[in-house]
């Protein structure tokens, strides 16, 4: 069974008071009393009046136990807002708005706590190329195996070209010079 209690018009921001509310949302009456207890805020305070309201309202209008209730929801909503001038310079004024909120406190005796699945790993990167499908090789194509001998022995190839075109090229450059330094001599 649900329990409601309300708190309007209760003079502190919804955006401070929120912060309070959170805090409690999903613990047992007992656990929620202790924590506001120990919350150094105004808005813990005013949360606490509703709570112990929200409590008295189950004992006495529906006769539950104080200890088999937990905190369904808390929530805290924009109320009106105060209008007031603030004198600025050369007289001037600026407007400055002195927020109110409601408080709203459901109890219920049923505990259906709603656990978030824990995560497995870390998701993965949903840019990541896509892999590629190997085709199965007919008998007449050459294996993929065959495919990279050959790819490596053109490899070779190619390298063992490169050193003997460098021997060839560094024998040129030796005659070259050779006869420069002849002609300097004479």
């Amino acid at each position: 069974m649900e329990v409601r209690s309300t708190y309007k018009y209760a003079r502190i921001s919804p955006k401070k008071a929120r912060d309070v509310a959170r805090e409690i949302q999903g613990l047992a009456v007992s656990d929620a009393i202790d924590t506001l207890n120990f919350t150094p805020k105004k808005a813990a305070f005013l949360i606490g009046k509703t709570l112990k309201s929200a409590v008295a309202n189950a004992e006495n209008n529906h006769d539950l136990a104080a200890d088999s209730l937990h905190v369904k929801e808390a929530n805290v909503s924009e109320g009106p807002s105060f209008r007031r001038l603030k004198p600025r310079a050369r007289g001037s004024a600026s407007a400055i708005k002195k927020r109110t909120s409601h408080i709203y406190i459901i109890l219920t005796d049923e505990m259906a706590v709603e656990e978030k699945p824990a995560r497995k790993s870390k998701p993965k990167n949903r840019k990541a190329a896509p892999k590629k499908q190997e085709k199965p090789v007919a008998a007449d194509e050459e294996a993929p195996e065959e495919v990279e001998e050959e790819a490596l022995a053109a490899e070779e190839e190619v390298v063992e070209a490169q050193a003997s075109a460098e021997e060839v090229s560094s024998g040129e450059e030796a005659e070259e010079a050779a006869p420069e330094e002849d002609q300097t001599k004479e």
